[in-house]
């Protein structure tokens, strides 16, 4: 029997140097580069090949690059014949997995990537910030410890057993100092500008709603389960309305992994650079992971029957 395949796509924090190395082998893949290039007026290929951490960090850089590797890696993985039965992206991986299920041309999902990337630079430069990962603390002790503490959030509930926080310098240092006092096993600033997934990113989400109504949707040519909502969707205008809400919501992965395995997916792949989204899945009861950068595309689809 075969196994339920969904493709899974990584977002900020996982930048690396080489990340691109993929998009070379997608026909186009240079010509897009280029569009990247032109459309954010910045050296992409030069930070792609041998930016520094900081570079790398940087949102203007972070999200067109990691948007161009994530969906060179779906493309990829359909090409091989791999026949998911649905798509989930981890915040800017959410814009990946649209364009790979044919919400958007891949043009379009890049043009709202590097306007989403200005968007949300311009207001984190205007309101300072950051996030910070929670290790060891459940989700319940995590919303007693925030509570009382003014401008911090919950931005990511990526996994049992850690959690991303959001919030102003002044918030995340007294959420620091709650959640060590909780028994926190580790907090861990995360490589990214600002304070994302939080009621601070305002500004830059509506904005971005205005920039989604004037572009063409279509609906999905898979189920897409969005940061947002874990109910699956393949409608254009339902699609559109979760995505404008995406910079200011909470990323729910953990029920987002949940949904999809109660849907009956059983494996996942991950569709980008690295393997966190693959580590997460491994603590999920009943779903086996693979990163694609780690695994042979022939060999998995053998092994897994998809």
């Amino acid at each position: 029997m075969s196994a339920r395949v969904a493709l899974t796509f990584p977002g900020q924090g996982s930048q690396r140097v080489g990340m691109l190395s993929g998009l070379a082998e997608v026909e186009g893949g240079h010509r897009l580069l280029d569009a990247a290039e032109a459309l954010s007026d910045l050296p992409l290929r030069t930070i792609a090949q041998a930016g520094t951490a900081e570079q790398l960090a940087d949102t203007l850089f972070a999200q067109p690059l990691l948007y161009l590797a994530d969906w060179a890696a779906g493309v990829t993985a359909l090409s091989s014949g791999l026949r998911p039965v649905a798509l989930a992206g981890h915040s800017l991986g959410e814009l990946a997995a649209l364009a790979v299920a044919g919400v958007y041309s891949v043009e379009a999902g890049l043009e709202l990537v590097v306007e989403r990337s200005r968007l949300m630079a311009t207001v984190a430069a205007a309101t300072p910030g950051g996030m910070l990962a929670v290790l060891g603390l459940d989700t319940t002790s995590i919303a007693a410890a925030l509570a009382g503490i003014d401008e911090v959030w919950v931005a990511n509930d990526n996994s049992p057993g850690q959690t991303v926080v959001s919030g102003t310098p002044e918030g995340l240092r007294a959420a620091t100092e709650s959640l060590t006092a909780a028994g926190a096993r580790r907090i861990v600033p995360l490589a990214v500008a600002g304070p994302f997934h939080s009621p601070l990113m305002e500004p830059a989400a509506a904005r971005f709603a205005d920039l989604l109504r004037a572009t063409t949707f279509e609906d999905a040519a898979l189920p897409v389960f969005q940061n947002t909502s874990v109910a699956p969707s393949t409608d254009a205008a339902t699609i559109r309305e979760r995505l404008a809400a995406q910079i200011v919501s909470p990323v729910r992965w953990v029920e987002t992994m949940d949904s999809l395995r109660s849907h009956g997916v059983t494996v996942l792949l991950e569709c980008g650079p690295g393997a966190v989204l693959t580590g997460l899945a491994k603590r999920v009861d009943g779903l086996t992971a693979y990163a694609m950068e780690q695994t042979d595309i022939e060999a998995f689809r053998s092994e897994v029957g998809a």
